[in-house]
């Protein structure tokens, strides 16, 4: 209310001092010899107050226009409420218990972990690594958090907070090396350094290390990669600080091996490695002789390393699971060959050049780049399993950590105690059965193998089907764990025409192997399920899959581009065996890339706009084909339709004809990050953490916790989750993700965004789609085959609208093939909302200066509304055609229909009370008075 009285004030002075200055200059013009007899001083003045008096219109109107983003920059934090704070300790809480389900076990020799803190030689550490001091906690970017750093709990103080004793000296010792601030705290969100910093092994004194090895026999080692936004992991180290030649981000540095031999050969009896990442490392140093365990804690945020600290002492048994597969070697993946940046010369594109890993970036004239997803569906654990069944590669000599892995510090029998088929639904009854003598958790894993027949569908060697976690098992208990899945789940996209001409799902005729694994490698017990005939769900046959609205085919024939995929018919003749390289563009590519057309074939039907006395109140819980939607939006003008659509940089803009408050929306997948307004929140685990738990009940709390941290701060709408495919290891935002896989990814992004919305917090669920590189991602031409996107990369976005009923989706920088996807209607429209059912807005990603985002062609496409903070208006094309009327209704119905649901009825009073705008009044009141008085004597008749 006070935001609205004030900007009511804005206008009323800009009236007022419009009317005074016509006032003077009617008195000037009447006593028009005034001017000649007043002094010169005076006449300055009146100019002078004349101009502040235009400058305040100019002012306040730009005030009132912008007065949302405004507001958010200077409004501040609105985090300190007793609501907010509160909100913030739950969710520091809720970290910690995250974190603690996260870490991954990698390597327990001869039980040397937990750590016995009643042993004083054990309950002493040393901690090595100058990782250890200049710890990451998180990604960097907007999904990061602009959280004080010295309010993390770090690695030292976790391990003391669990009852050990830190070696100080050694931490002494790696703060000179460090590059953090705030006392061993490092993450910034605008900053992901490269650099290793590790010390020469000259630089450890004899005393330091006589002295480590009399305070302890127990030594830690401390290994951390960090990634973020808008730059990918360096795949040569050369010339970078303390990097090797030769050698990617993901292996251990020259600098970084030294100093493990030297600890290894001090002789302490234990020595555990931590390994602080969210990336894949290549991990093979673990399996040296000297080295007894190793833990895999991801990106354990604010507090996670409290968890650390737990799982050391043996208080939480690990249960977390890998969500990537570990090779021994990263470039072993077929991705690695087309990951990276390879020019379209001659495009001359406006993009963006990050020079030294973000620590600044020069905005130049540039060719474009392209990336082919040449690997098609074997991406990942894909890729090696079914390589390796097939004789391409030596599984064991290839892989270290399947993906599914894990340890615990007890044992666990699992069994498939029944299996039900009804035709339709599969269901799987695992009992597991503690059998060790600790207390522990254990997660289930599902998958199935499809028939595959050579030269036809494309088929991985196993499949996720579904997964769950048992509860808490003391030693000799039992939990039954049961996993749902259907045959349609089962079927695969026969992009090729093989069974079905156009495109469509198959389930092929053939025995179907249910396997229970303990990885995606390791087989527990299996049964098998039998598919008497094809099953086609295409018109011709067996209509559309039951949780399609219309019937799947091919929309992205043009996006697969001139590549040679990878087909397990001939693996040697097709994977690719060199990296891809700069070429030309095509006179093809060149056409659509610059192609900014929009159909122009007006509709007859001109839109009509009349007040029907409905305001947005009225419209909360009314279904989304509901007529009275079409009724509720004739209501607004086409300028009204055009802002909205325009005005969507953190926030939705206030219609007050309809009664629509202004709502704000800010970053991120990992805690609230008000980029433009410093509202910080909690920061919680990174997504690979979160992931790495196999628990949907924790996922869903984060979900429901992080929305009600949100609503706290008066926040509507979150910039998340990210649900893009860990397609390499060297993707910068893999922290920000899930997993190399769809359904992994797909559940815990239903969970998310179904509990962000118990607070009327909707998530936009980002970044649609094939945004699976950083580097040059601005118009990055994405060449991918239909069946690799929609079973991998489509598949997460899937499972969240039609199990999570997402009702926002963020569109991505790039392009799919030359499309950018902002302007994709196959992507948006037909398979968003006509197969999947998709009911809510769709976002682009922040509008860049480069030209691509055009407005006229998102609108044209199912693209809702501009991330933009000073407006991106769609042009004449627009909003003077009827067409164009047409499709500003459309996304205006789908803006308000997911904002009239959420909280913005209550979140406005939440946000602080805007005192800049009282001083702007204020401000305005005391020049209205001074400028009137000086103009009236100055225009006044001089007295004789």
């Amino acid at each position: 209310m006070v935001a609205k009285v004030t900007l009511g004030c804005l206008v009323a002075t800009c009236i007022l001092a419009v009317l005074i200055l016509a006032y003077t200059g009617f008195r000037a013009v009447k006593n028009k010899n005034a001017g000649a007899l007043k002094s010169v001083g005076q006449r300055v003045a009146a100019g002078f107050m004349a101009v502040l008096m235009i400058a305040l219109v100019g002012v306040n109107g730009a005030v009132y226009y912008f007065n949302n983003v405004i507001g958010l920059f200077m409004a501040g934090s609105s985090t300190d409420t007793p609501e907010g704070v509160a909100a913030r300790e739950l969710a520091f809480d809720v970290t910690r218990q995250i974190e603690e389900e996260g870490i991954v076990l990698l390597e327990n020799k001869n039980s040397a972990l937990p750590l016995d803190v009643s042993n004083e030689r054990e309950q002493k550490l040393n901690i090595f690594g100058v990782a250890s001091y200049n710890f990451i906690f998180n990604g960097s970017g907007s999904g990061s958090s602009q959280v004080d750093m010295t309010t993390f709990v770090t690695l030292q103080q976790g391990l003391e907070n669990a009852g050990f004793d830190v070696n100080d000296d050694l931490t002494e010792f790696y703060s000179q090396y460090s590059n953090a601030e705030s006392g061993g705290r490092s993450t910034d969100i605008n900053y992901t350094d490269f650099d290793c910093l590790e010390p020469e092994v000259s630089a450890y004194s004899q005393e330091l290390l006589d002295g480590a090895k009399a305070f302890s026999d127990t030594a830690l080692v401390v290994f951390a990669r960090s990634g973020g936004e808008g730059n990918d992991l360096p795949l040569e180290m050369e010339g970078y600080n303390g990097g090797t030649p030769g050698r990617h981000y993901l292996e251990l540095q020259e600098k970084e091996e030294a100093m493990l031999e030297m600890v290894e050969s001090m002789g302490f009896e234990k020595i555990i490695v931590i390994v602080d990442s969210s990336h894949a490392m290549e991990l093979g140093f673990l399996e040296h002789e000297a080295i007894d365990g190793a833990l895999l804690i991801g990106g354990p945020g604010q507090t996670g390393c409290d968890a650390v600290g737990k799982v050391l002492a043996g208080t939480v048994n690990p249960s977390g699971h890998t969500v990537d597969t570990y090779p021994y070697d990263a470039t072993s993946a077929p991705s690695y060959y087309n990951f990276g940046a390879f020019m379209l010369e001659g495009t001359n594109n406006y993009l963006i050049d990050y020079h030294g890993g973000q620590r600044g970036y020069e905005a130049m004239m540039n060719d474009g780049y392209y990336v082919n997803y040449a690997e098609g569906i074997y991406v990942g654990y894909r890729y090696y399993e079914t390589a390796a069944e097939d004789g391409y590669i030596d599984f064991d000599s290839v892989v270290q950590y399947p993906f599914g892995y894990g340890l615990s510090y007890t044992s666990f029998i699992q069994e498939i105690t029944d299996l039900r088929d009804d035709g339709d639904t599969i269901t799987v009854d695992v009992t597991v059965t503690n059998t060790g003598s600790a207390a522990g958790k254990d997660v289930v894993e599902i998958y199935y193998s499809a028939p595959y027949y050579t030269n036809g569908i494309e088929k991985a060697a196993v499949n996720l089907a579904g997964f769950g976690k048992t509860e808490l098992l003391a030693p000799g208990a039992s939990d039954t764990v049961t996993i749902t899945f259907t045959y349609e789940d089962m079927a695969s996209y026969d992009y090729q025409g093989v069974k079905a001409v156009g495109g469509a799902y198959v389930l092929e005729a053939g025995d179907y192997a249910i396997k229970l694994m303990k990885d995606s490698h390791t087989l527990i017990d299996s049964r098998t399920v039998t598919v008497d005939s094809d099953v086609i769900y295409n018109e011709s046959n067996d209509g559309a899959r039951s949780t399609d609205l219309t019937i799947a085919t091919n929309q992205f024939d043009w996006a697969a581009g001139d590549v040679k995929y990878v087909s397990r018919a001939d693996w040697e003749g097709t994977m690719p065996t060199q990296r891809a390289s700069d070429r030309p563009v095509t006179d093809e590519e060149f056409a659509a890339l610059t192609d900014t057309s929009v159909a122009t074939n007006d509709s007859d039907v001109a839109i009509v706009v009349q007040d029907h006395s409905l305001k947005l109140a009225d419209m909360v819980g009314v279904a989304y084909d509901d007529p009275q939607w079409d009724t509720f939006v004739e209501q607004l003008t086409v300028n009204e339709m055009a802002n909205l659509m325009a005005n969507g940089g953190y926030a939705t803009i206030e219609l007050e004809s309809v009664g629509k408050p202004a709502t704000v929306d800010l970053d991120g997948p990992v805690g609230v990050n008000g980029l433009v307004n410093g509202a910080s929140g909690a920061q919680y685990t990174s997504g690979v953490s979160l992931a790495q738990t196999w628990n949907l009940e924790l996922a869903a709390l984060f979900g429901d916790t992080f929305g009600a941290e949100a609503d706290a701060y008066g926040v509507s709408g979150l910039y998340a989750p990210g649900c893009d495919t860990h397609r390499s290891p060297f993707l910068g935002r893999n922290f920000e993700y899930y997993s190399e896989d769809g359904l992994l990814s797909g559940k815990f992004t239903s969970a998310i965004v179904q509990n962000l919305w118990k607070h009327g917090v909707y998530g936009y669920v980002k970044h649609f789609a094939l945004n699976e590189m950083e580097t040059h991602r601005w118009s990055l031409v994405t060449y991918s085959n239909e069946q690799a996107i929609r079973e991998i990369y489509l598949k997460p976005f899937e499972i969240a609208v039609k199990e999570g009923s997402a009702n926002a989706i963020m569109s991505s920088y790039n392009r799919i093939g030359t499309r950018w996807t902002g302007s994709c209607y196959e992507l948006l429209t037909t398979v968003l909302r006509g197969e999947w059912g998709f009911e809510g807005m769709v976002i682009s990603d922040w509008v860049t200066p480069f030209g691509y985002q055009n407005p006229d062609m998102a609108l044209a496409a199912g693209n809702d509304m501009m991330l933009n903070t000073v407006g991106v208006l769609p042009s004449s094309v627009t909003t003077e055609t009827n067409t164009g009327n047409q499709r500003l209704r459309e996304s205006a119905k789908n803006i308000l229909y997911t904002v009239a649901n959420s909280n913005v009825f209550t979140a406005a009073d939440k946000q602080p009370t805007p005192y800049w705008l009282l001083l702007l009044v204020g401000l305005d009141v005391l020049v209205l008075g001074v400028s009137a008085f000086v103009l009236y004597r100055v225009t006044g008749k001089k007295k004789s």
